[in-house]
């Protein structure tokens, strides 16, 4: 039989049951129909064949990101401006930036600046020097983590705001403590009236161009999978226009986002549950996002912050959660007993509690044995709390990718000794608690390999120590990016592995990142990403 597509003098990490073996693989229909030796490999090649040499590389299944914002991140790409670390070094290159953009930018246009991370680029600029860089224009800056944002005083008019404007429920704008003024930073709730005014005038077809490079990234960094966390109805229709147009390259999975209060009603009533749609485009489930962010000092813990507390945080400072806990739950219950799988973000111990006491309480109005309910970001995970995951049978969805990126801001945060309880893989694989990794990207960069390496060293980018007795295997990394990547998402049928039967997405790699030293694999590259047995990237 000839096949369509076939790979071959490969290293392949199958994560399946066959382990790894030295040869290639052959697909028809984009589903893998053989794997074996060369010698094997070659009689299913015909004239028509598309033939991969893989030079004796290492190849693994295709990377699939568990919970990442492509929608968002599409938006920013097409009218944004980037000012993460390694484009402003210093709070005078990042003036320097927003004044640039905004001088070119119309009377009353909106200058959008994304992924600031204070600790790396000079601290937070003052209300007064975002006035002076806007050229008159509004200015909204987004943090890193997507919680908090900055905003000069354009931006607190265009949004009809005064300067004795009060807290929105579930938020807050940051004030002087001796003073009382504004200072432009604004926290959860708050910061999204400035987001909605931003994105009021995006489109479908800003989301869909976006999205051409998004998928770029992705494949270039071997994504062939990505779930779209608290993804709005804005975007499922732009999905759908995608799927009809053929226009994906890669495999999306929908979160539906709570926070777009119509949508998961709607869900239940149109009788649509977990699972709908096909290998490209997917329904996993719903989501709700009740707690903050660790490095922006809002995530929920039980005890205070430690280290410097920025400007107008209340002291002590145990974060905030975004939801009433007997609202939630009525919600998350409909949805449970509606068959849509459930995800509720919990990043420090407080707000994984909270996520935990409301799917608990799901699972005891409705039980279901294989729900596979979600706990996203999953950070602080202390002894108690593994043991809740392990008998509920919950998924540690976890933010590895903030381990990199933002490590260092977690030790000044919540101190050198939370660390052994901070992405705990070691423990939740002794305990037997699936926990995926996932990059939350643009929250942090779309490379998985960073992530990858900071899960087997325990070391940030700038060699911040995350303590190292929780340490994994470059395999049992690997695992997290793919066969329970897969599995959080009910796609362990299709994806995660490389076996007779499943899709053939895989990535041929520059670095065999499971015998090379520990601290090469988060300088991986790929050279070629393949997506239903076509090469979408390299090759």
């Amino acid at each position: 039989m000839n096949a369509e597509f076939v790979l071959l003098n490969a290293r392949i990490a199958t994560m399946g049951g066959q382990g790894d073996i030295t040869g290639g693989l052959a697909s028809m229909g984009g589903r893998i129909v053989a794997m074996g030796e060369d010698f094997a490999m070659r009689q299913h090649i015909g004239p028509s064949t598309r033939v991969l040499d893989a030079t004796g590389a290492r190849v693994i299944p295709g990377i699939v990101d568990s919970h990442c914002h492509p929608d968002a991140y599409a938006v920013r790409l097409k009218g944004w401006t980037l000012v993460s670390p390694d484009r402003v070094a210093d709070r005078e290159a990042l003036l320097a930036t927003i004044h640039r953009v905004c001088a070119s930018l119309p009377p009353g246009r909106w200058g959008a600046f994304y992924r600031l991370n204070e600790r790396a680029s000079g601290g937070y600029p003052t209300r007064e020097e975002l006035d002076a860089a806007g050229a008159g224009r509004p200015v909204f800056i987004l943090r890193t983590d997507g919680h908090m944002g900055l905003a000069n005083r354009a931006a607190f008019a265009a949004c009809g705001l005064s300067d004795d404007v009060a807290d929105p429920p579930f938020g807050a704008f940051g004030r002087d403590p001796a003073t009382g003024a504004l200072t432009g930073l604004v926290r959860e709730t708050a910061a999204h009236i400035f987001l909605d005014a931003i994105h009021a005038t995006d489109s479908e077809s800003d989301i869909m161009d976006g999205m051409e490079m998004v998928q770029d990234q992705c494949l270039a960094h071997g994504i062939t999978s990505v779930g779209n966390a608290l993804t709005p109805t804005q975007a499922i229709r732009a999905f759908q226009a995608m799927r009809r147009k053929r226009r994906f390259r890669m495999r999306l999975g929908i979160m539906a986002s709570g926070r777009d209060v119509p949508l998961v009603p709607h869900l239940i009533g149109a009788g649509i549950r977990s699972g709908f749609g096909d290998e490209w485009l997917r329904l996993i489930g719903v989501e709700w996002c009740p707690d903050c962010s660790t490095s922006g000092r809002t995530a929920a813990y039980w005890d205070p912050y430690l280290g410097t507390p920025v400007p107008g945080e209340p002291v002590p400072n145990t974060g905030m959660l975004l939801y009433d806990k007997a609202d939630l739950t009525e919600r998350v219950s409909a949805a449970h007993k509606a068959g849509l799988q459930v995800m509720i973000e919990g990043v420090g111990d407080r707000g994984i509690d909270f996520a935990l006491d409301v799917m608990e309480a799901a699972l005891a109005a409705h039980p279901v044995q294989d729900h596979r309910m979600r706990v996203e970001h999953c950070c602080f995970v202390t002894p108690p709390i593994l043991a809740r995951l392990k008998r509920g049978g919950f998924i540690d969805s976890s933010a590895t990718g903030f381990m990199d990126e933002l490590g260092e801001a977690y030790v000044a945060n919540r101190g050198q000794a939370a660390m052994r309880h901070m992405w705990p893989h070691r423990s939740l694989i002794a305990a037997g608690v699936p926990a995926p990794g996932h990059s939350d990207f643009a929250v942090c960069r779309v490379n998985p390999f960073t992530a990858l390496g900071a899960m087997v060293t325990r070391r940030t980018q700038s060699g911040a120590d995350l303590d190292a007795s929780e340490a994994i295997t470059p395999r049992e990394a690997l695992a997290a990016y793919t066969t329970l990547g897969a599995f959080a998402q009910r796609e362990e049928g299709d994806k995660g592995s490389l076996e007779i039967g499943k899709l053939a997405d895989f990535a041929v790699l520059d670095t065999d990142i499971l015998g090379c030293d520990p601290t090469a694999i988060r300088d991986t590259r790929v050279t070629a990403t393949v997506v239903g047995g076509v090469v979408r990237h390299g090759g």
